[in-house]
């Protein structure tokens, strides 16, 4: 839902999100349906393109991880022994740090805009990944399968490319499914704090951020963003609890 919001809503929702009107603090009608803010801007039109900015960084932030991610594991885990303990023990070193805080690190680092948010978010998840693929290669190569690729000449690419990835595919889309939830929430915390996208780009972390002042004035300008933050993670999770359950052979009799 939240993904086709993103794609159609910015039509339907007929107004730009940044075009003003005399309409200021009108709360929902039938002409405005979540209402206006302070400057007579359509709240429902801010959401759902809000809803494509969170959405496209978001994704492309889990992409990032991913892919780096999955590179680093794949070579801790063919690399030896030396190169696991060196690579892991610096994926350590970034799990130490908080998520939101080493994403706030990093975006004060490089400076606040979309694109290094979308960067800081990544490397973030990026451990998770490392980790995940390292640990999953270590008990493929234990199969016997692998060890008859190893046995016939197969060389360390032609394992990752047919026998490693192929087998690891569904534990790498089902924690990047669960990834978004937690990217959603950090690029909404990002934004909360102005590192995020900077105006008049609207994003849900910063009409959250805007709407602190009308509280009780105007409480629809916090109560549908933050709506919108809740239903699409709630989604994501439970997408990723189904592909869990899809992807994964042990848990599909239970």
């Amino acid at each position: 839902m939240a993904v086709l919001v993103a794609v159609v809503g910015p039509i339907a929702a007929g107004r730009p999100p940044e075009q003003v009107s005399l309409s200021v603090l009108e709360p929902p009608s039938e002409r405005h349906l979540l209402g206006t803010d302070w400057l007579g801007r359509d709240v429902l039109s801010r959401v759902v393109v809000g809803a494509r900015v969170s959405l496209l960084v978001s994704i492309l932030a889990v992409v990032i991880g991913a892919s780096t991610g999955t590179g680093v594991g794949l070579a801790a885990g063919m690399g030896g022994k030396w190169a696991d303990e060196l690579t892991m023990r610096m994926m350590d070193v970034l799990l130490a740090f908080p998520p939101i805080l080493l994403a706030i690190v990093i975006v004060a680092f490089l400076g606040p805009s979309l694109y290094n948010a979308m960067i800081a978010i990544g490397l973030v998840h990026l451990p998770i990944f490392a980790r995940i693929t390292r640990a999953r290669v270590l008990d493929l190569r234990r199969a016997e399968f692998l060890e008859a690729a190893v046995a016939l000449g197969a060389s360390p690419v032609r394992q990752i490319l047919r026998h490693l990835l192929p087998n690891m595919t569904g534990t790498i889309i089902i924690q990047a499914t669960a990834s978004l939830a937690y990217a959603i929430l950090t690029e909404a915390t990002l934004g909360f704090l102005g590192l995020g996208a900077q105006p008049p780009t609207p994003t849900w972390g910063s009409m959250l951020s805007d709407a602190r002042s009308y509280l009780s004035s105007a409480p629809w300008l916090s109560i549908f963003p933050g709506l919108a933050i809740l239903l699409t993670v709630i989604g994501f999770n439970l997408l990723g609890d189904a592909l869990s359950d899809y992807l994964d052979p042990r848990l599909r009799h239970l």
